[in-house]
């Protein structure tokens, strides 16, 4: 494997069965590298295959075939002991609807991972990061009472403290305001800059246009890569793809 590379993935295809005779393929062939260091989004129009693309590169869906590495690893290799810890240690899910436990208060949420991994984080320090966020709820409030929008930063949190190798994320900003939207991206991007790896599913192409490279997916395969991406470099692509 490529020295500084984080995530590999070689021809990965992704099937799913909707009848007995019937399936539809999602992915279509996708390779893609991405580096330690980087900041990398994936865009592309509803249904073009990003979430499936995710969820297989951080273990949670296995391919139909192809390969994928994460950290030099394939998890899908690994026995249901070694993939739990390596899920809890090497990598970091933020999810599009949150996956927090409902019953359980904000503070408990964020530091469960990090419980799980025998990993401890000051109360203080949690604290100081979620006001980063511009997370204004009671930390002892229990997530189930929080807005859509809290409940993320709760997530994000989560994730960014775990201070794993590589985050997955999948929408990360949707649900926020324009304030805390700019604030979470810069947490991702400075968790990107202090050496570990960031893979974000994204519609937008502000954020987007701010990352280190985008990759354009078209009906389960990769239609362009673009470095140093800008606003109207992903305009013209995503024009193009609808074409």
């Amino acid at each position: 494997m490529i020295k500084n590379l984080a995530v590999y993935a070689t021809n990965v295809t992704k099937d799913f069965m909707i009848d007995k005779n019937k399936k539809i393929s999602v992915l279509k062939g996708i390779s893609l590298s991405a580096n330690y260091g980087e900041f990398i989004s994936i865009l592309g129009i509803s249904g073009s295959g990003k979430s499936t693309l995710l969820s297989c590169l951080s273990s949670l869906s296995r391919p139909t075939s192809g390969e994928i590495l994460i950290n030099d690893i394939n998890p899908y290799s690994l026995n249901d002991r070694k993939l739990a810890l390596f899920r809890r240690k090497d990598i970091a899910v933020i999810f599009q609807d949150y996956n927090l436990v409902p019953a359980l208060p904000v503070l408990e949420n964020v530091t469960l991972p990090l419980r799980l991994s025998g990993k401890k984080i000051a109360d203080d320090q949690i604290k100081s990061l979620l006001k980063s966020l511009n997370f204004e709820a009671d930390i002892t409030a229990k997530v189930a009472n929080l807005s859509g929008g809290e409940q993320q930063k709760v997530a994000i949190a989560r994730a960014i403290l775990t201070d794993s190798k590589v985050i997955f994320a999948d929408e990360p900003t949707g649900a926020l305001d324009s304030i805390s939207r700019q604030l979470i991206f810069e947490a991702l991007k400075n968790f990107a800059i202090s050496g570990k790896c960031v893979l974000m599913v994204t519609h937008d192409i502000e954020l987007a246009s701010m990352t280190d490279k985008s990759l354009i997916l078209k009906d389960g395969r990769i239609s362009k890569v673009i470095h140093r991406p800008t606003a109207e470099k992903l305009y013209q692509a995503l024009e193009t793809i609808n074409e």
